[in-house]
This record gives structure tokens, sequence and C-alpha cells, in this order.
């Protein structure tokens, strides 16, 4: 958010050099009128053909984890032991049972819930932190800059895996505790890359405007330093789900995330990779969502990197 001065800024120096009545093309409409800056990343988004299937792709897929459960009158907790590891649309089972006589079905539409929830709340935490700490960082600079930096470099180089087999181990798989973990090891890299950019927007105007008005350094973060990396921000937020959904699948699929009698697409891959050869459809299914939301994800984070980045031309012109 920048800081209206009189004489300074963009619209002053347009008067000085003659050129305030030319408006920018490139935000206004056919008729001359000024678009919004949502109405503006909007037009760029929607010309993004990926970034739309993306968009449709997530959209079905919260769907499917929201009101799925009311297509069946299958609980993922309940097992029907007369129909264990029936084939899909056999025994009044969509997609078939387990190994173990659960709905196949229902137990998608939970642990696609479970898995989204997880992958939107850790890239949540992870982008929050990651913005303010790195933002303080350049904010300050000096030898508070130095410190937060090293805390940043130290906890790089810490095995992090391992302190998250150890605690996911502990704690038998509590989604709760995976997501504290997944977000204490998961924002030093964007804080650094944050930080990296906001040491060039320390001494812009507006944030020396604030300083010299006696606005306090938090609310100088807040309110200028982190709006102007937002479309950073964004991006970062949108791109972490995906890799969190695959953090999450990993340490799952290897024993270490979600357990019984909770799931997860990555605890549902873990127990179909036994069954590959006489019950595929175990492994398949939980994969295939997993590769449409990660692909989803990736693709709506691209489409956004274009529609807010200004000298990006695969968003074309607004």
């Amino acid at each position: 958010m920048a800081i209206n001065m009189p004489g300074v800024g963009p619209d002053a120096e347009a008067v000085r050099t003659g050129d305030a009545a030319t408006p920018d093309p490139a935000k206004t409409g056919a008729a001359g009128k000024r678009i919004s800056p949502f109405r503006l990343y909007a037009r760029r988004f929607a010309r993004n053909k990926g970034a739309l299937i993306g968009l449709v792709l997530f959209v079905l897929l919260v769907l499917f984890a929201v009101f799925g459960r009311f297509l069946t009158h299958w609980d993922y907790t309940e097992a029907d032991f007369a129909a264990l590891t029936v084939s899909p649309g056999t025994g009044g089972h969509l997609l078939g049972t387990n190994t173990a006589g659960n709905d196949v079905y229902a137990q998608l539409v939970h642990g696609l819930g479970r898995s989204m929830i997880i992958a939107v709340v850790v890239s949540l935490l992870t982008t929050a932190i990651a913005g303010l700490f790195g933002t303080t960082a350049a904010y300050f600079g000096g030898k508070v800059e130095q410190v937060m930096l090293g805390v940043v470099h130290f906890l790089l180089v810490l095995p992090s895996f391992l302190i998250i087999a150890l605690v996911g181990t502990h704690y038998r798989g509590d989604w709760k505790v995976l997501v504290v973990v997944l977000t204490i090891f998961g924002w030093m890299l964007t804080a650094r890359v944050i930080w990296s950019l906001a040491t060039s927007l320390r001494e812009r105007e507006y944030v020396m405007a604030a300083r010299f008005m006696g606005v306090s350094p938090m609310r100088t973060i807040v309110r200028h330093l982190v709006p102007n990396i937002g479309s950073l921000l964004i991006v970062t937020f949108t791109l972490g789900v995906a890799s969190t959904v695959q953090s999450e699948t990993a340490l799952s699929f290897i024993g270490f995330g979600v357990k019984q009698p909770d799931i997860s697409l990555g605890a549902m891959l873990a127990d179909g990779q036994g069954t590959l050869s006489t019950a595929p459809w175990l492994f398949y299914l939980p994969a295939a969502l997993v590769v449409l939301l990660t692909v989803a994800m990736a693709l709506i984070g691209d489409g956004l990197r274009d529609a807010l980045d200004p000298t990006s031309q695969s968003g074309g012109r607004a």
C-alpha cells in the first residue's frame, strides 16, 4: 500500500511531463474506463486455457470431497464383511471394497477431503510465516536481518524428513500433528525468496515516508511491504497446496502420515500397493485423485503467476 504525498508519485510525474491525459491501455476498457486490478487479473487468468482447466478440475474435486458422501450410504469406517475385496460395481459398492471390507468410494471421499484440508492449512500457514519472516528481516536489516537469516539457514540444514518421521511415529499418524510438523519445516525457502525481494522494497518512498511519519515497524510491514509482494504470496500458496499434497502422500505411503482409523489418499496408496496384481483399483483410484489434484493446483498456480505478472504475455491483453 503506497502513501500518497502531494507532488510525489506517478500521477505528479505524469502532470509534470504532460502525460496525465494518456491512459494506460492495459488498465482501461474499450470505453476508456479504468479497470479495477481484480477485474484485470481475472481477465488475464480467464484467457489462460490451462488455468481454466485446472480451476474446473479443482472445483470438481472440492465438490466431490464435500458432497460425495451423500451419494452413498456407506461410511468410510464401516466394514462389509460379506464383501471383502470386491471389484467396482459388485455387492452394492460403486468402486468396490478393500481387504477389510471398507467401501472404496466412501474412503476416497473422506481421504480426498483430509488430504485437501492438510494441504490448504499447511500451505496457508507456511505462506503467512514466510511472508512475515522474510519482510521483517528485510525491513530491519543489519544484525536483526543476519540473525533471522541464520535461523532460516539453520533450519534448512536440519534433517527435516527424519524429524517428521520420528514425530509421526510417536503420535501414530495424528493429522493435526502432521500439519504442525510440515508447517515448521516448510516455510524457510519461501522466506528467503521473499526476503530477497523485500530488500528492494524497503528503500521505496512509501516505506521511507511511513518511517518518517512514526508508523510502527510491524504496521509498516503488514500494510506496506506484505501487500506489495501479494502476487508472489498468492502463487506460493497455490503451488504450496500441490507440494504439500505430495509430501503428505509420501509420508502416509511410507507409514509416517495419516493412519487408521483416519484415512487420506496417501494412506490409501499405502494400503493398495500390496494388492496391485489382485485388486489394482485400490491403488489406481487414489493415485488418480492425487494426480488430478496436483495437476489442477499446478495449472492454477501457473495461471495466477501469468495473470499477476505485468511483464508476462501469457495472459494476453486485458
